[in-house]
């Protein structure tokens, strides 16, 4: 078996030299094939309030560099136990939301086809659609679990059936997802009525707010999705503003009260062992941000999800 070809050695070549691949890896086209992949979707046109997410990809790729081999948290080098490189970003038609979804999952089953998990950079958060599709078509209907601010289970804006608050009740409509196995973590702030909650646990989504997180704490929270997921196979789909503003400002739609980037990790390495078949990362929006806080925090959670794509099935989480 080929030793995975790994990062650039940062004690030969600075980090701030060279190609911006996430985390320095090889693209997709110096390998043979991919164990993981990680691709950015530079996509915003979903967004509700403020554009700017299009530029996500680049500005994660950039904090990235920072990133090193081995991850002690997860006890795993998760670059070295199986081949990741990155894909470049998909090229989607920002004017025409439909044709854009249907690129997205195009891409995504290509990407997929000979086994490879994808990590995704939005983007925002009308992508998740197309990537559960094609998620779906290789594993059948997926558990879900969707770290957010809100929602994102509203019917339409403007009339319009796509956009980034949309994209988990259309996944529950076209029988995508598992809904015994669907939870929002990290939800807070104010909603448009009651009638929200109401509608969104019809659809068979568990909520855990922040303030749960905050109460509870992230290893009891990690318990709880543990036992909510089981052994069926997981999609993770982050929007970065789970996190309070002041962990990540460079995001569209912020709410007060939210995660801490501690908090998100820990939470996140309490999942070590599930069956994990691909993951997002999106929303980050570089033009609101502050000294890369959003990109770097972006980062490391495509990281931590890189991390759990490199362990077993099964593989108990760490100890406490």
């Amino acid at each position: 078996m080929t030793e995975p070809r790994g990062p650039v050695d940062s004690s030969r070549i600075p980090r701030f030299a060279g190609p911006a691949t996430f985390a320095r890896l090889p693209r997709l086209d110096e390998v043979a094939r991919a164990d993981v992949a990680v691709v950015g979707v530079p996509f915003d046109a979903g967004v509700s309030y403020r554009p700017g997410a299009r530029f996500g990809p680049a500005a994660v790729r950039e904090a990235s560099r920072l990133l090193r081999p081995y991850h002690p948290g997860l006890d795993v080098s998760p670059f070295a136990t199986q081949q990741v490189a990155d894909a470049g970003d998909i090229a989607v038609n920002p004017f025409d939301i439909g044709e854009a979804i249907e690129t997205i999952q195009d891409a995504a089953d290509r990407l997929q086809a000979d086994g490879t998990r994808l990590v995704t950079i939005g983007g925002d958060h009308t992508i998740a659609l197309p990537l559960l599709r094609a998620a779906a078509r290789r594993h059948g209907p997926v558990a879900v679990l969707h770290f957010d601010a809100h929602l994102d289970t509203w019917d339409t804006y403007f009339g319009a059936e796509h956009t980034h608050g949309t994209p988990f009740r259309r996944a529950v409509e076209e029988g995508i997802v598992d809904t015994s196995a669907l939870s929002h973590v990290g939800t807070r702030g104010p909603l448009y009525g009651k009638e929200d909650l109401t509608e969104d646990q019809k659809l068979g989504f568990g909520i855990v707010t922040s303030a749960d997180v905050y109460r509870r704490g992230a290893d009891e929270v990690a318990d709880q999705l543990r036992g909510r997921i089981g052994d069926r196979p997981l999609y993770i789909s982050i929007d970065i503003d789970c996190l309070d503003p002041a962990h990540a400002p460079g995001t569209g739609t912020p709410e007060a009260g939210g995660l801490t980037s501690r908090e998100l990790l820990e939470i996140l390495r309490g999942l070590a062992g599930c069956h994990l078949v691909g993951a997002d990362v999106v929303e980050v929006a570089p033009a609101y941000d502050h000294a890369e806080i959003t990109s770097v925090a972006a980062s490391h959670v495509a990281y931590d999800l890189i991390g759990l794509l490199a362990l077993r099935p099964g593989q108990p989480a760490r100890a406490a």
